[in-house]
């Protein structure tokens, strides 16, 4: 054979080893555990435990009342954030209070809850 000839054989041989290919490792994955979102209570002290006549004192009158059964949604809204105060007894016959708030952008993103209850506190004759 001809150094041409061992040389094109060579170049071939690589070509089509080029060509080959083997499969992927596939990754071990482990699921992860999905946990649920830790949502913190801070800044929320002058809602958290309030009666609908502190809210009232601190917003001013709700933007929107709604009852059902013994619980109560209150809502707030400014043209920065709209804040609900979820209100309900804490034992039968007891005045409904305030267990948790979440706000929201008018536009409906998210903004942090205690940002939301500042800037509805700041806001002119609680409106």
């Amino acid at each position: 054979m001809t150094y041409r000839t061992w040389l094109a054989a060579g170049c071939g041989a690589i070509m089509l080893g080029g060509c080959v290919s083997t499969p992927a490792p596939v990754p071990n994955r482990v699921p992860m555990a999905t946990t649920p979102p830790v949502y913190s209570t801070a800044g929320l002290e002058r809602v958290i435990g309030q009666d609908a006549r502190g809210l009232g004192a601190l917003f001013g009158k709700p933007d929107l009342d709604v009852r059902e059964d013994a619980a109560r949604k209150l809502q707030f809204a400014s043209g920065i954030c709209v804040l609900d105060a979820y209100l309900y007894p804490p034992a039968p016959g007891r005045e409904p209070l305030v267990t948790y708030v979440d706000a929201r952008q008018p536009n409906g993103a998210d903004i942090d809850r205690a940002s939301c209850v500042a800037a509805l506190v700041r806001r002119q004759g609680g409106r």
